[in-house]
């Protein structure tokens, strides 16, 4: 990683999850595709991660992983005219996983979201998978949620996980108050702990993150699917997060009052009600009535909205109009879909 994307991740910044864009017949959309990703730049993301659970992880068996990769990096190379950290997820077994980081690589992305859904793997696997991925790009950790398949992993794997060299940062995302505090003190503890970059993935308590210590951390930013929404938004919500760590009592106010806010829109977004069944058809929700995406279709065709969840989605989007970012894409947008 060049030490000016090391800069940026580690004093912090917004990370969207990229969504995949499809047709109606679930083939790539490359023109929304890019749109996508040109929506994130304009929004003032830092960064984008790629090829994630929001992106699907079904991308790899489609044969899409390559061509979803490189598309975001040609958008981001071409056009972003400013520093913006390309992390790329890698899934499966040290082969695949690997293999998944050269792809990355060649591509020009700066660090791999490692997946710990490794089935049959223990904590010493994961952290041999790390090491040998390391070797190709750096590496982000990832705390996966239970409810999505993340497997729980000990204070002492952290504080190991952490002291591997490549370590660059981790995305915290077990959506639990006790297992984000148990890791963030295995990485607190270890050697290299300073290092290593927090990043919040709790949709369901961003600003409790971003506001808050734990164990004298702070969370440097946001690795967080429920940013590749109203973006624009979030962007702006980060900054007064900056100015409220800085000293500005107003700031903190208005943040503690919306933290509810916040995760009461990330339940309705993905779809918390029902086991988070609807989570990306829930950001696909979105991003459709904004014009930027054709349909909510996921490569599984039997993934889609639950039952009242597109009524949330309204109810939220109506109580809370400084969460949303409408008139910003309603600018821009047939310029991202040019």
């Amino acid at each position: 990683m060049s030490q000016e994307g090391l800069d940026l991740l580690r004093s912090g910044t917004v990370i969207p999850a990229h969504p995949l864009a499809l047709t109606a017949d679930r083939t790539l959309d490359e023109r929304r595709q890019r749109a996508l990703t040109r929506y994130y730049l304009a929004a003032g993301a830092g960064g984008v991660a790629v090829g994630v659970h929001t992106t699907q992880f079904e991308i790899r068996p489609a044969g899409l992983l390559a061509p979803v990769l490189a598309l975001a990096a040609e958008v981001v190379d071409a056009e972003a005219g400013r520093p913006v950290v390309k992390i790329a997820g890698a899934c499966g077994d040290t082969a695949q996983a690997v293999a998944e980081a050269e792809l990355a690589a060649g591509l020009g992305y700066d660090a791999v979201l490692l997946s710990p859904v490794v089935p049959g793997a223990d904590e010493a696997a994961l952290l041999d998978r790390a090491r040998a991925v390391g070797t190709v790009l750096p590496v982000v950790g990832f705390y996966l949620q239970p409810a999505i398949g993340g497997p729980r992993l000990s204070t002492a794997f952290w504080r190991a996980f952490a002291d591997l060299p490549a370590v660059v940062a981790v995305k915290l995302a077990p959506f639990d108050r006790y297992r984000t505090l148990e890791a963030v003190r295995g990485i607190a503890a270890a050697d290299r702990g300073a290092e290593v970059a927090l990043y919040t993935g709790n949709d369901d308590h961003i600003l409790g993150d971003l506001l808050g210590r734990f164990a004298g951390r702070r969370f440097a930013g946001g690795l967080l699917g429920q940013w590749a929404v109203w973006t624009r938004a979030a962007v702006a919500m980060f900054d007064r997060v900056r100015a409220a760590r800085a000293g500005d009592a107003a700031a903190l106010a208005e943040l503690t009052d919306r933290a509810a806010a916040v995760t009461d829109a990330n339940a309705a977004v993905f779809d918390a009600a029902n086991a988070f069944r609807g989570c990306i058809a829930g950001v696909h929700e979105v991003l459709r009535r904004q014009g930027l995406l054709a349909g909510v279709w996921c490569l599984d065709p039997d993934e889609g909205l639950s039952p009242g969840q597109a009524g949330e989605l309204t109810r939220v989007a109506a109580a809370y109009p400084w969460l949303t970012d409408d008139d910003f894409v309603e600018e821009h947008r047939d310029a991202w879909l040019r």
